[in-house]
């Protein structure tokens, strides 16, 4: 910090020694800043929240259970077809979401977390955001395997509660965001990594799957569980109202399993696993069914599209380009350098 005043410092005393030794000779005109963009006249997408659901498709709007993400589909673009990734498990799949590789490339094919077979090898998603534009991620995961994800970074967060412990359900991971965005805008960090609000926040819900698979698809269990989501989506909305970033932010669901299927067994069923995605808020398309295919690993690509960053990297992940609406042009949002 130090550093970045002293020079701050010395380009102010070098402007100022110019203006005294040419003000007696010519008007002075002022210079473009150079990093200075004009004032767009709409908001900056900063922030994108992913939220990742278990046991949850089309289907699972019927009788006005979900409320909350029943406006997001209103409001945003949307399909209920995407492709999943196979083996149809969570850890495969969460690993193909924030790699954007399939499974065969990205090469976790098993369940559980397991300390010896060590972090993804391949960049993240969480990576490609900091190194294309300094931007910083918070991850809440909701199961134990996922452990297997969560790779130490300085510029990324992690904050897991499993099904192992009684406690752990959304209302109890909400408890933790709502800490977190707390500590994070304290001025003094959270933890040793953020020191302001992240530009992705990730939230794993899979308590109305793990109801279904525990108590049938058509169980009031399973319909009391998706309200339980709801709420827990509607509250991390309200957090977000509640620092003001309603309006720079653009929310993402998809889920890492449809309604009927296990994402915690060891063995997969054989169909190919078909998954909704949703986007939706500022720069997005309102009502708008997505026709073009769409896979669960496009969601990194997007991500970035939605944030204005460019990757130029060879994953798999692609921009879902029909979601983004052009009539407004979008300013153009520079990478910020990490201090």
């Amino acid at each position: 910090m130090l550093r970045h005043l002293r020079h701050f410092l010395l380009i102010l005393l070098g402007l100022l020694a110019l203006l005294l030794e040419t003000g007696s000779h010519a008007p002075v005109t002022a210079a473009p800043l150079p990093d200075r963009e004009a004032t767009p006249s709409k908001s900056v997408t900063e922030h994108v929240i992913l939220f990742v659901l278990e046991g949850f498709g089309q289907e699972s709007l019927k009788g006005g259970a979900m409320p909350v993400l029943s406006k997001l589909v209103k409001e945003g673009s949307v399909t209920w077809s995407a492709n999943g990734v196979k083996p149809a498990l969570r850890l495969p799949t969460m690993a193909s979401l924030v790699t954007g590789m399939p499974v065969e490339k990205h090469g976790m094919t098993w369940n559980f977390f397991e300390f010896s077979r060590g972090y993804p090898r391949h960049p993240s998603l969480f990576d490609y955001l900091d190194l294309s534009g300094g931007r910083d991620s918070a991850i809440f995961y909701m199961d134990e395997s996922l452990y297997q994800l969560a790779k130490p970074e300085p510029y990324t967060d992690y904050q897991l509660c499993g099904a192992l412990r009684p406690e752990c359900g959304s209302q109890k991971l909400v408890a933790y965001i709502q800490q977190y965005l707390q500590k994070a805008t304290s001025g003094h960090g959270y933890g040793h990594a953020i020191l302001s609000l992240p530009h992705l926040l990730v939230v794993h819900l899979p308590e109305a799957g793990r109801a279904g698979v525990a108590h049938g698809w058509d169980s009031k269990e399973y319909r009391e569980a998706l309200r339980t989501v709801d709420g827990a989506m509607k509250s991390v909305l309200n957090l977000f109202q509640e620092y003001s970033l309603s309006g720079r932010t653009v929310v993402v669901v998809t889920a890492l399993s449809g309604k009927g299927t296990d994402p915690g067994g060891e063995a997969p069923t054989t169909d190919s696993p078909v998954v909704p995605w949703i986007v939706s808020g500022d720069g997005i398309k309102q009502g708008q069914l997505i026709r073009q295919p769409v896979s669960i690993i496009d969601t990194g690509a997007t991500v970035m599209k939605i944030l204005k960053l460019e990757t130029h990297t060879e994953w798999e992940s692609k921009a879902v380009e029909e979601i983004f609406d052009t009539t407004v042009p979008s300013p153009t949002v520079r990478p910020r350098k990490k201090h």
